[in-house]
């Protein structure tokens, strides 16, 4: 390997650039991928973004499959259908007998049988592909708008719960009731072999979702512009992320102006000036890089390299900006205390409820499900506590030797 940044010999990074719509976040995730390859890492930048403008950054046409953009560099755009077919192949089947089934022709079928979701959850598994295929050093996500990414990134830990769950039970109902069903009304049924292909899906999902969650391989960036509306989004999402255990290192505020703009950007100058501190102070320990506004368009590879050189100068992009844990477990005295990390969250939007062993956070509308671990499972809990940012959430030690449900409380 020719790369000089270090990770020789270690799994791949990944980095995830992700932000509110309009802020660059493209132009950011090109720019470092090109900065990584130029530095000697094998490097590919992919887009799960359904609006897709990465390669419209480089200026030229991607696909559903890698190709080559520069030395040590590939990129990729998803495709629905694409990645539907490659990664939901068997289970779309059955679904598209079933629609047939009901009456639909072939072609509507088909169509119908892209459910929400499917394409996304295939654009996600890209990241564990091309991170097990170890034909990358350096894997470059631009991700969907913040939303759309929290709600993509919360995917693989919603379908471990399903699978745990829901499908053994699902499974035993098809073995016991599928052939009667069958020869009554005529209505396919689900074989071990559509049951085997969510089994290998879900657990290709659990493995995304391991990948995701290591600070030692992933960091997500968020990206933003000094503008109220956006700084405000990317605090709920940088508190989001916290919340569902995945590691943010870095803030990139884009598009910063320089000192002589002239009298028509004054306002828009001053704007930035006092939203600047108040971003590095909101977001401390992590760190905020700044890039500036060109006067041309980022497109194309020479103008990509002049942002990166921008943003990055010296450092290597690669690097890890800033290492935190989003939440740890601790014994104080004759109780444990489950800390989590929620910064920017408030206090009176934070719920908690707990049954048997998992416990349920609730940030405004974003619920996160933990489960608790060995040394808490039997512990009652005792009430928490929101400050400084740090949701402290105390149990009972030692545990009793029966488990329950329990209902948190917050305290003044």
């Amino acid at each position: 390997m020719t790369g000089l940044g270090g990770i020789a010999n270690r799994s791949p990074r990944i980095l995830v650039y992700t932000g509110k719509g309009g802020v660059g976040k493209t132009s950011v995730a090109a720019a470092t991928a090109l900065a990584c390859a130029q530095r000697g890492y094998r490097t590919i930048v992919l887009s799960t973004d359904i609006a897709h403008s990465l390669g419209d950054a480089f200026g030229i046409e991607l696909g559903p499959e890698p190709i080559q953009i520069a030395p040590n560099l590939h990129g990729q755009e998803s495709d629905a259908f694409y990645n539907v077919s490659r990664y939901w192949g068997r289970i779309q089947q059955y679904a598209g007998s079933l629609l047939r089934w009901r009456g639909l022709d072939e072609v509507l079928a088909e169509e119908m049988t892209v459910l929400p979701g499917m394409d996304e959850i295939g654009a996600l598994l890209w990241i564990a592909e091309h991170h097990d295929s170890g034909d990358y050093d350096v894997i470059v996500v631009d991700a969907a708008p913040t939303g759309e990414t929290l709600r993509l990134l919360s995917l693989p830990e919603a379908a471990k719960w399903w699978m745990d769950r829901i499908e053994p039970i699902g499974r035993r109902i098809t073995r016991l009731t599928g052939p009667l069903i069958q020869r009554v009304v005529g209505m396919p049924m689900p074989g071990d072999d559509v049951f085997n292909a969510g089994e290998e899906l879900f657990d290709k999902l659990e493995h995304l979702h391991d990948l995701l969650t290591d600070p030692d391989r992933t960091s997500i960036r968020v990206v933003l512009t000094l503008e109220h509306v956006v700084i405000k989004e990317a605090e709920r999402s940088f508190t989001y992320f916290h919340l569902y255990g995945y590691p943010t290192d870095l803030v990139v505020a884009n598009r910063i102006l320089p000192d002589e703009v002239g009298a028509y950007f004054r306002g828009w100058f001053e704007a930035q000036q006092r939203y600047g501190p108040l971003v590095e102070e909101s977001f401390a320990p992590i760190p905020v890089l700044k890039a500036p506004f060109f006067d041309r368009e980022v497109v194309g590879i020479p103008m990509l390299t002049e942002f990166g050189t921008a943003l990055y100068g010296e450092t290597d992009p690669t690097v890890h900006f800033y290492r935190g844990r989003p939440y740890s477990v601790a014994r104080e005295g004759e109780e444990f205390v489950l800390s989590v990390e929620l910064p920017f969250a408030m206090k009176e939007k934070i719920a908690l409820t707990r049954h048997a062993d998992e416990l349920s956070i609730e940030v405004g509308t974003w619920r996160r499900n933990l489960v608790l671990p060995r040394a808490l499972i039997g512990a009652p809990t005792l009430g928490a506590k929101f400050h400084d940012h740090v949701l402290r959430i105390r149990f009972a030690a030692p545990p009793p030797a029966t488990g329950g449900k329990a209902r948190g409380r917050q305290d003044n």
